[in-house]
């Protein structure tokens, strides 16, 4: 019995060694048209929201280190997807209009940033003064 729980030890350590040779898409492609917004806006949306909703994501080292890696390169490409800042002005009026409300719903309600992230970057997690900045801007009361 012992000798088989140390082959699977094995095995498992053989896979945990393999995995890491898969490949993970971790690229930032240019940003072409970068929100403009006012700074307190951008000061806040930087550090809490960049790193999934932009092609400017600063990739930390546990996104090299599989199969965590898998997990942060799937969150970024579903959040560039959904919503992406490096590609702002781009979009229609109406879009940017409708992703305001949106950004301000999701942070409202603590969906965004998600909670992993803010674990890993305490700072990131935002405060009732920046959700305030935030819910501002979105309502139109401070101009980009």
């Amino acid at each position: 019995m012992r000798r088989i729980f140390k082959i699977f030890l094995f095995l498992i350590f053989l896979a945990l060694i393999g995995i890491q040779f898969v490949e993970v898409n971790r690229n930032n492609p240019p940003v072409t048209g970068d929100l403009q917004a006012p700074a307190q806006v951008k000061e806040i949306l930087k550090p809490s929201c960049y790193d999934c909703h932009s092609n400017e994501t600063k990739w930390p080292w546990y996104s090299y280190v599989a199969p965590i890696s898998w997990f942060v390169a799937n969150d970024v490409e579903e959040g560039r997807k959904h919503l992406n800042f490096s590609e702002w002005e781009k979009y229609p009026s109406q879009k940017k209009e409708e992703s305001k409300r949106e950004i301000w719903e999701e942070v409202r309600d603590d969906k965004m940033p998600m909670a992993i992230y803010t674990y890993t970057r305490p700072s990131a997690k935002l405060d009732i003064t920046q959700k305030n900045v935030i819910k501002n801007w979105a309502a139109g009361r401070l101009l980009d």
